[in-house]
């Protein structure tokens, strides 16, 4: 069963940077301070932070060792992780120096991970332990498949921007094709229980040449769907969940409430 986990933890923030008169007003200053600084992974929700929702969920599944990929300006993670000390799993930083992309951030975790299988989570985001669970047990390279009618009934994200996530095609549970951005005629055909991307992968060390491979994308960036693309074979596992995603300021005070007591046991 995998073990360690990658947790993409680098972003820049920019959707969560941008200011709204009406989402600041509900925000402590703290909350404010995070937003402001792009690190959305340490934004305080109750009495934690994300990220220890993120790990301690981790954890539960059965991770014992988590890869926060951050910038070289990474004393906050730093001070953060020494006050919480985390005791169920271990805990390292991997360095991304420059923001090139989500296939550089996984590259970045490279010599941390070694020739282990692992899985990679986004920061800003909270997946289901169920979820996690069936990707530690995968065999090879794997992603998870989100139901669409699922993620929209259980997931704080908005319906019109679901409908803008990476649609799945796969064959007998084997990868075909990953459609990003799909028109709202492709979304339509595809069905209301079409297979998401939410960035919820399994990697063996294969994905490493992968990411070397691969060229910036139209937006001047390493992308790990680009870098997926060029593996051999990839499952897709099916699942009917939600995720939590706190991508932008108006998603803190519905993530604040979904996770209001919530235990958090690092």
């Amino acid at each position: 069963m995998i073990t360690t986990a990658v947790v993409l933890a680098r972003g820049l923030g920019s959707r969560m940077r941008a200011a709204g008169a009406s989402t600041d007003a509900a925000l402590t200053p703290e909350q404010a301070a995070a937003a402001a600084s792009g690190h959305k992974a340490l934004m305080p929700i109750g009495a934690h932070r994300l990220i220890d929702y993120s790990l301690s969920a981790l954890a539960d599944a059965g991770i014992t060792r988590a890869i926060l990929v951050v910038a070289p300006e990474h004393e906050d993670f730093t001070r953060h992780l020494k006050r919480v000390a985390p005791q169920r799993l271990r805990v390292e930083l991997a360095v991304q120096a420059e923001p090139r992309g989500t296939a550089d951030a996984v590259a970045a975790a490279r010599e941390a991970v070694g020739s282990e299988p692992f899985v990679m989570v986004n920061g800003d985001n909270l997946y289901p332990r169920g979820g996690i669970g069936a990707l530690l047990q995968a065999e090879g390279n794997a992603l998870l498949g989100f139901d669409r009618a699922a993620l929209v009934a259980e997931s704080n994200i908005p319906e019109d921007r679901i409908a803008a996530f990476a649609l799945l095609e796969e064959t007998g549970g084997r990868l075909e094709a990953i459609l990003e951005k799909p028109d709202a005629a492709t979304v339509e055909a595809a069905g209301e229980h079409a297979l998401v991307s939410m960035n919820a992968f399994a990697f063996t060390e294969e994905i490493f040449a992968a990411c070397a491979r691969i060229a910036p994308s139209a937006r001047g960036e390493l992308e790990i769907v680009d870098a997926v693309r060029e593996l051999s074979h990839v499952q897709v596992i099916p699942f009917a969940g939600g995720v939590l995603d706190l991508s932008r300021r108006d998603d803190i005070d519905e993530v604040e409430r979904r996770l209001a007591g919530v235990e958090v046991s690092l």
